[in-house]
């Protein structure tokens, strides 16, 4: 039977067809009838399949380290947190909370701590990508509204891209973004690394970091000083501050802005010149925008732009926020944030009453909550005490984790609901409760676009794991509001959050839900993917009191000049294939291979200036802490800016922490740290020795080395290691089992096989000065019934075939692989490679680099 279902990654909220194929094991398709994607899937979520098995996850409460009841467990968390209130008072508590969570878990967990408890310390990982949004929103349009939806993309003549790598983080909206391009659309990507997007941009602004807003108040001088403001518009359905069109003009002149922003006066008068004779534009912003400190005016900076251009609630005219996770939005209506209400109300008296009465609640949160960066210092000083984690891993996140760390460890009680037995999180629990996986759960979620889409459970969950509704209600109803949360399924609750998103709303706001929770239990079930709000602001009403949108006047703060202790800018992101701490996309081999180490990526200049070697360790540090990463040298970067990922922890590697990097600022109007701007530095580390160490299964033990990281393998796992100490500690490492060596003391190579009973255990392949060979034919040799005689050459009898670094997940091609096929049959565009290899026709988010390797090979056969 197939399950029509949505996808567990991003905001993109892609349709799927899940198809049982065993007790835990599932066919991923595509669902053709989604409006998200139409069929498409990017590499993540194709392999969504090889992420469904059980290894690693949690599967019974945890007290401690002893195995308990669900009665046990749940009767100890409420008594906590009822002991905890009863000593000090509602503010003495915090959940923190996630987008991978349902609507319906979300909503639960809102109605619990805001209504019930009466304290707004309930906060959200999706403050850390997209609350900058929602403040801005709310300042021009008097609600958290997008506006746009992706018909409009396909409607646009221009698509501006500001902070956003779409190609990676959002591949099927960049497919939808170049299928408009190839019809004559024209593409400006504003990034400042030159990304996989930005190369196939018409224009690429590589700006200085931060200067956002100066480029967009430029832009809005330039859109008045050329005629193209829309004075009905305005006059009609916008208000703007007595001074807002004079402030505009102190944002100086082409030359001016081209200089703050570091980019040349012709470039800029290009996007300008396009911007103001392209009526149809669509602008999509994402977390380059969001993740800053002055995140809120950024958003500003660009709504102001299409608003006084009356570019907005227009098909193929829209400002568009693209959210990160895959329902940060469905958290946002239902008030996931500590800053919000639920069914998008704010902390006014007449709100707090209104949602008082609808829940019939004891006591109502007077004001706005701890945001994540504020609750945890709080956590830190000793204010929180007790605090429940809800599928993510702040030790890993958070800005400044260290002390988050630190805060966790010195927290009297602390609970963490999550699918994973081990994580950096989970180690600082006092009680660990089994979360539903994805393919487990049902509910709903919403997308980037409004579209609330049903995510149904493809199995019965493992163990004794239970979804986050239940848990939460369970708990709710031990600390003795039974009534209240006398919830059976998912759909109970969603009846509840449609009455409440249409209760005494007279069309004052306008998330509303109407006619969606009326038709029972199998309307619930059969549930079609709908988009809330048709088209808002098409008759130019705003849901403002005056019913008028606001231009906001923003202004470009000073950027700091590089310190002499930290004279780098550290920006921090996403790998295409992976996503957040790796919990699910680490299990996935055919992700893994894209980018298996965490690297820091420095522009050669620095490299050469800075003694860093490409491929060799550096440890990048800031005031924050530090971290080591393996060193990738690209030009793609601006000199003097440093980028690396986030996905590592130390469950997966000995370096890559990289929230132990920024600092613990935020955005003082929506809370949204600031992760792309930390001052920082960077020195090389010198190694005796790399290597790396296969084994199947979980048979090799972790290694204990300088550099140790993890890779997901087919039948196994490898791990890339480095090291300065003696490399005969990684012994302890191996299986028991038969070995065989060989030894080349003059290059100090050391070469081990495990076998047992003939068949490859482990392999150990290390050197101070040689070469090592490929792991591709190792790692097949894993699932081989015998071992061959060649094992420790690293490779077959006679020639073997290096597919080189993997550049399409979805069909696991690398890099020596396409070449070969350009060259033999005379590829001679991207269409071509996908012909012959199938390379870049699914998720199409690797053709930006199947057309870089078009260029280089034509550039090395002239």
């Amino acid at each position: 039977m197939t399950i029509r279902t949505t996808c567990a990654y991003c905001g993109v909220g892609c349709g799927i067809l899940a198809t049982p194929t065993g007790a835990r094991s599932v066919r991923i398709e595509g669902d053709p009838d989604h409006p998200a994607n139409r069929g498409r899937l990017c590499s993540k979520g194709t392999h969504l399949g090889e992420t469904v098995g059980l290894d690693g996850r949690l599967l019974h409460p945890m007290i401690g380290q002893k195995r308990a009841s669900w009665d046990k467990a749940l009767d100890l968390v409420a008594r906590r947190f009822r002991d905890t209130i009863a000593r000090h008072g509602p503010g003495s508590v915090a959940f923190y909370v996630s987008g991978q969570l349902l609507t319906e878990d979300y909503y639960v967990a809102n109605k619990l701590m805001k209504g019930f408890i009466g304290s707004a310390n309930i906060d959200t990982n999706s403050r850390l990508c997209m609350s900058s949004a929602v403040a801005g929103h709310s300042r021009a349009f008097g609600e958290d509204v997008v506006p746009a939806s992706y018909d409009d993309i396909d409607a646009a003549d221009l698509i501006v891209l500001v902070g956003s790598n779409t190609a990676w983080c959002h591949p099927i909206v960049y497919q939808r973004i170049r299928a408009r391009c190839e019809a004559g659309a024209k593409l400006v990507v504003i990034d400042p690394r030159r990304t996989e997007t930005a190369a196939e941009a018409d224009l690429h602004l590589a700006l200085r970091p931060g200067s956002d807003v100066a480029l967009m108040n430029g832009l809005l001088a330039w859109c008045r000083d050329a005629g193209v403001l829309d004075a009905a518009f305005l006059a009609d359905h916008v208000s703007a501050p007595e001074d807002f069109w004079a402030r505009v003009a102190e944002g100086g002149d082409l030359w001016s802005v081209a200089q703050s922003c570091d980019v040349t006066v012709a470039d800029l008068r290009r996007f300008y010149d396009l911007f103001a004779a392209t009526p149809r534009t669509v602008t999509l912003f994402s977390q380059g925008i969001n993740q800053s400190l002055t995140g809120t005016d950024q958003v500003n900076a660009i709504v102001n732009v299409h608003l006084a251009t009356g570019r907005i609630g227009k098909p193929g005219a829209q400002p568009f926020s693209i959210t990160g996770q895959p329902n940060a939005m469905g958290g946002r209506e239902v008030g996931g944030l500590a800053s919000t209400l639920a069914a998008h109300m704010d902390f006014s008296d007449e709100n707090r009453a209104r949602v008082q009465r609808f829940w019939a609640a004891p006591t109502m949160a007077a004001k706005p909550g701890l945001k994540a960066v504020d609750l945890f210092r709080e956590l830190g000083n000793g204010r929180i005490k007790a605090l429940w984690v809800m599928a993510t891993n702040p030790a890993v996140s958070m800005p400044d984790a260290g002390a988050v760390r630190d805060a966790l460890a010195n927290c009297p009680f602390v609970v963490v609901s999550d699918v994973m037995a081990e994580t950096d999180t989970g180690g600082f629990a006092h009680v660990r409760l089994p979360a539903a996986a994805w393919g487990e759960k049902d509910g709903t979620v919403t997308n980037s676009d409004r579209t609330i889409s049903r995510q149904r459970a493809i199995f019965v969950p493992p163990g004794e794991a239970r979804p986050d509704w239940w848990i939460v209600k369970e708990v709710a109803r031990r600390m003795g509001w039974k009534t209240a949360f006398a919830y059976d399924r998912p759909a109970d609750i969603w009846r509840e959050h449609v009455r409440l998103s249409t209760y005494q709303n007279d069309g004052a706001r306008l998330f509303s839900l109407a006619g969606r929770g009326g038709g029972g239990n199998a309307e619930y079930d059969a549930m079609a993917p709908f988009r809330w709000g048709g088209q808002p602001f098409a008759d130019g009403r705003f849901p403002t009191p005056d019913g008028r949108a606001r231009l906001v006047s923003v202004f470009q703060k000073p950027l700091p000049a590089p310190l002499r202790d930290w004279p780098l800018t550290l920006n921090t992101g996403r790998y295409r294939d992976h996503w957040h701490s790796m919990t699910r996309t680490g299990l996935a081999p055919k992700l893994a291979r894209h980018r298996a180490e965490p690297l820091v990526e420095v522009h050669p200049d620095d490299a050469a200036r800075l003694g860093l070697a490409d491929g060799g360790l550096a440890r990048v540090r800031t005031p924050q802490g530090d971290s080591l990463y393996r060193v990738c040298t690209s030009d793609a970067q601006r000199s003097g800016e440093l980028f690396v990922p986030i996905h590592w922890t130390d469950h997966t590697s000995s370096g890559g922490r990289t929230g132990l990097l920024p600092r613990p600022l935020a955005d003082p109007i929506s809370g949204q740290p600031g992760f792309k701007s930390t001052p920082a530095a960077i020195a090389a580390v010198a190694v005796r020795w790399r290597g790396f160490l296969i084994g199947a299964g979980e048979s090799v033990r972790r290694p204990d080395c300088l550099w140790a990281t993890r890779v997901a393998v087919p039948a196994g796992t490898m791990w890339e290691v480095a090291g300065d100490g003696d490399p005969a500690s990684l012994d302890a490492c191996l299986p028991k089992g038969d070995r065989i060596e060989a030894v080349d003391g003059a290059r100090g190579t050391r070469r081990v096989a495990v076998l047992d009973q003939g068949r490859l255990a482990a392999v150990l392949f290390l050197t101070e000065s040689g070469e090592l060979p490929t792991r591709d034919w190792l790692i097949a040799q894993l699932s081989a019934p015998q071992a061959a005689p060649t094992i420790l050459a690293g490779r077959a009898p006679g020639e073997q075939v290096d597919r080189g670094t993997i550049v399409c997940a979805c069909f696991d091609i690398g890099t020596r692989t396409i070449l070969a096929a350009i060259r033999t049959q005379g590829l001679a565009d991207v269409a071509a490679i996908g012909a012959a290899l199938g390379a870049g026709t699914n998720c199409g988010s690797c053709r930006p680099a199947l057309a870089r390797l078009l260029i280089e090979e034509k550039t090395h056969a002239a």
